[in-house]
């Protein structure tokens, strides 16, 4: 079986979010597609059969270490990365457990040049039970938070917790327990839980806690980033159509993720970012 290993979010060539990819003639069962995403060990891994005799459709699966995710961006873009090298640039349809959507693939300067289109986006304020736990594993305070930004329960394809904090040295800083994030995130169905500092209106620095499919951290998260980008919008911050999240800065391993969106509530985000090829072992 050929497994590809793509890093997505790419920063000079250089970072990225790793993510194994594997193109299928016909669907492997549930198990089997786990045992292989365990074994790779990335965050993530997609698993896409063809659904036409084109190219250009693909039913889609993510599989993390520990559980199936229902959407994934950093492992989708990798995913178009697979996808360019084999039948080249343009549009694709991908149609995911939960819903459809399309990539464009072109070429990049340092790899190639992906850009996803996100399921619709929405967001909510968090409870005040989801707050506390979240501030709890991080050993954070009210003090702590922007309250520009509230807390919010925020969805672009899966389901997110956003922390906006309002000192970049607090985002530096993140710790937390593993296990405990585990049980925190899987009870209330998030994700990831994603800490932001704005540094400008359009501006951020990000890190995603992973631990509902058993890894600490995300080097760059695509879903969370098209959920925040939505959060924007619901919230009326001034996005002026883009916003750039700079990630995985303080693991050595920088990405960088652009979102476009629109005024339109609830409507798709645009989430773009360069891929680079990892040696495989």
């Amino acid at each position: 079986m050929d497994i590809q290993h793509i890093a997505a979010f790419s920063l000079d060539g250089r970072g990225g979010n790793p993510a194994g990819v594997v193109l299928l003639e016909s669907s492997l069962p549930e198990g089997e597609m786990a045992r292989i995403a365990a074994g790779v060990g990335y965050s993530e891994t997609a698993f896409a059969v063809a659904a036409g005799d084109d190219g250009r459709s693909w039913r889609v699966r993510y599989f993390s270490p520990e559980s199936e995710v229902p959407f994934c961006g950093h492992a989708t873009i990798a995913l178009g990365a697979a996808l360019g090298a084999r039948n080249g640039y343009g549009t694709y349809r991908l149609d995911l457990t939960t819903a459809s959507i399309t990539i464009e693939v072109a070429a990049g300067q340092t790899g190639m040049a992906i850009t996803l289109v996100s399921p619709p986006t929405r967001s909510r304020a968090a409870s005040r039970a989801e707050i506390a736990e979240a501030l709890a594993l991080f050993g954070l305070g009210e003090e702590d938070l922007d309250h520009r930004l509230p807390p919010a329960r925020i969805h672009g394809g899966a389901d997110h917790m956003m922390l906006a904090l309002r000192d970049r040295a607090r985002l530096a800083a993140m710790r937390y327990d593993l296990d405990t994030g585990r049980e925190t995130m899987r009870r209330h169905g998030f994700v990831t839980i994603m800490l932001v500092h704005a540094e400008a209106a359009q501006e951020f620095a990000a890190r995603n806690a992973f631990a509902s499919g058993g890894v600490l951290e995300d080097p760059a998260t695509g879903a969370a980033a098209a959920a925040f980008a939505g959060y924007l919008r619901d919230r009326g911050w001034p996005h002026g159509g883009r916003i750039t999240i700079r990630q995985g800065e303080d693991m050595g391993m920088p990405s960088l993720i652009e979102a476009r969106l629109s005024d339109m509530a609830g409507s798709p985000v645009e989430v773009s970012g360069v891929t680079r090829e990892i040696a495989a072992g």
